[in-house]
């Protein structure tokens, strides 16, 4: 079983993402351990505890010469997320699907996301919306596994609406794949869904997509 994190680390740990995926905190910024202590009324303990999480969740990352920096996005960091998702999350949706399972916590992320007043709000509300897709898909491990790119997921998208807003397009793919998961459509969520998470990455870094089409090419 893993270890609880105690409730000022959690705080700390929730704090930080949240300033991280809202873009209040942007990548490759620097984050000082006495000044976050400082901001959150705490000591630096919980900070650099909540530090090492973020680490191991791949939000930040940890330089024995730079110190703690919010991890850049690039094109290669960015395929390989969503190479991840492209691979395991529409198969979760096809196997939830087919097992009957109930879709209505994706129903309610959907309306909170449509009733959104920021990009914090709307970006945490789609997140639950693409979990509550994949969660009831039978198999506990391909959850967990999904849930371990879901922050890095959620930093690439963080980076690519505020360079360029695409929200209210994926509001309306969201839609079309709940409509086809609602319907029993396992294979046409599926691949709606798929469409969903391969159309973003090459809207928001083409570049990525170019380059594993050469690298295809190469092989």
């Amino acid at each position: 079983m893993p270890t609880p994190i105690p409730s000022r680390t959690q705080f700390v740990l929730e704090g930080i993402k949240h300033r991280i995926l809202t873009g209040q905190l942007t990548p490759g910024q620097a984050l000082v351990e006495t000044e976050l202590a400082a901001q959150f009324g705490v000591s630096k303990t919980p900070v650099r505890e909540a530090l090492k999480t973020l680490a191991g969740t791949g939000l930040v990352v940890m330089n024995q010469y730079k110190g703690v920096t919010v991890r850049m996005v690039d094109a290669d960091m960015a395929r390989e997320v969503y190479d991840v998702r492209l691979l395991l999350e529409p198969e979760a949706l096809r196997r939830a699907v087919r097992r009957g399972a109930s879709l209505a916590a994706a129903r309610d992320a959907l309306t909170r996301a449509d009733a959104a007043t920021d990009t914090a709000e709307r970006s945490l509300a789609n997140r639950e919306f693409h979990r509550a897709l994949y969660l009831p898909c039978g198999n506990p491990l391909l959850g967990r596994m999904l849930d371990e790119v879901r922050d890095q997921a959620a930093l690439v998208s963080a980076v690519a609406w505020a360079a360029s807003p695409s929200w209210e397009r994926e509001a309306g793919e969201h839609r079309e794949i709940l409509r086809l998961a609602l319907g029993g459509d396992a294979d046409g969520a599926a691949r709606a869904l798929h469409a969903h998470i391969g159309s973003f990455v090459e809207r928001a870094f083409p570049q990525a997509e170019s380059e594993a089409q050469g690298e295809d090419g190469q092989a």
